[in-house]
């Protein structure tokens, strides 16, 4: 079974809170191609925006959405990744569509600021989560219904997995391939990416 893996995309959004995910999951499935087969497709990477207009991410960089929220393909795991997410915050639409996304998901993830939109969408109500350190008291002044957690890389609450800031999203990234598919594909993932990838801390 191929799992589809949706990453929001936004003006101002982070790159490497996008682009680490994004390389993670298309490394563990080219890593499992070669060690399962040419036909072995374990996940399926795009990216997804409101419009699917080019976005312009933090630092200037332009980048092509493969979708907007009118032609999507079905996700089964939802990526919200940081930067400047007020605007996004501010848009009934945005909100809408991770609200109704997640209702399809096998999980929905965050990184970094990203946790604050999936506060505003209600999905961190009586969870623990965790946001990049400089954003801890803002995500827990906001949304008093979460319990924030701070000094880990990700918070694991089955259905919704939170990370802390920009690089701890491929840890996170890395152990939700374990999660969905093996911890040996994890560990093969992180040694092709040349990273060392360690327990949760």
């Amino acid at each position: 079974m191929t799992i589809s893996i949706g990453i929001f995309m936004f003006d101002k959004v982070e790159v490497l809170d996008f682009a680490g995910p994004f390389e993670v999951f298309t490394t563990a499935a080219r890593v499992a191609k070669a060690s399962q087969g040419e036909n072995t497709r374990v996940f399926e990477v795009f990216t997804i925006s409101r419009d699917g207009k080019p976005v312009t991410a933090r630092g200037g960089l332009v980048v092509q959405p493969a979708y907007s929220f009118a032609n999507q393909p079905l996700v089964d795991v939802l990526l919200i990744p940081g930067g400047v997410v007020s605007a996004e915050l501010a848009r009934p639409e945005v909100i809408q569509w991770i609200q109704r996304t997640n209702n399809g998901t096998q999980l929905t993830a965050s990184v970094c600021t990203g946790a604050m939109l999936l506060g505003k969408a209600g999905l961190l109500d009586r969870l623990s989560a965790t946001t990049h350190w400089e954003d801890t008291a803002e995500l827990q002044s906001l949304f008093t219904k979460v319990k924030v957690v701070s000094g880990v890389r990700w918070v694991d609450q089955d259905a919704i997995v939170t990370s802390a800031g920009i690089s701890a999203g491929i840890d996170m990234s890395l152990h939700l391939v374990e999660r969905l598919v093996s911890r040996e594909l994890a560990e093969l993932t992180a040694r092709q990416m040349e990273f060392d990838w360690t327990e949760n801390r």
